[in-house]
């Protein structure tokens, strides 16, 4: 087996990466990135900002993203499990505004590749779940955007049946609807193109 594995979701250039994991009677070993072995996959980018998470069991974060300052995503479990979603904000896409979603754990040793011009969110779905992530850009405070986790328009079937109550910060409680941003979105776009 490579060490990692390309498989493809409903949405192009979405991906999520199969990892081979060594494990014995002490415990295990993954090696979670290396850049030789991800152009061997066609996953050509330059990590820029990794970043860690811990999230109680029910915490849910999303969804953003970056507009003038895009950020492709690699990320991954650590400890515990999350229910993990892109949605594609690229408007010149066939899956323009649909979304996927992949359960990622400590054991299956999935990670999921979020190129840039998607929104991202997860669902922690166990306590002391931690959630790691390499970065294409830098984050900008004041290029963050987002929109509701349960917008109707978006309408992600998050498994809020496997947590007693979802939690959101202030600020993801606060977002608007998809409906809010979508102009500010294509006019984005438009300008990136230029």
């Amino acid at each position: 087996m490579d060490k990692f594995t390309l498989i493809e979701t409903p949405i192009k250039e979405l991906f999520i990466i199969g990892t081979e994991v060594f494990t014995d009677s002490r415990g295990f070993f993954v090696e979670s990135y290396n850049l030789r072995d991800f152009a061997k996959i066609e996953l050509n980018m330059n990590f820029v900002q990794d970043n860690h998470s811990k999230s109680k069991k029910g915490v849910l974060r999303g969804l953003h993203f970056q507009l003038k300052h895009p950020q492709g995503k690699l990320v991954r479990v650590i400890k515990g499990r999350v229910f993990d979603v892109a949605v594609d904000l690229r408007p010149d896409s066939k899956t323009f505004t649909k979304w996927f979603g992949v359960e990622l754990n400590e054991e299956n040793g999935l990670q999921f590749y979020i190129p840039p011009f998607f929104a991202h969110g997860f669902l922690a779905l166990e306590n002391d779940t931690y959630f790691s992530y390499k970065c294409t850009d830098y984050y900008y405070p004041d290029d963050e955007f987002g929109f509701i986790w349960d917008d109707p328009l978006i309408n992600i079937k998050w498994p809020v049946d496997k947590v007693d109550e979802v939690i959101v910060s202030e600020k993801d409680h606060n977002l608007g609807s998809f409906e809010s941003i979508k102009e500010m979105i294509m006019k984005g776009m438009r300008w990136r193109k230029q």
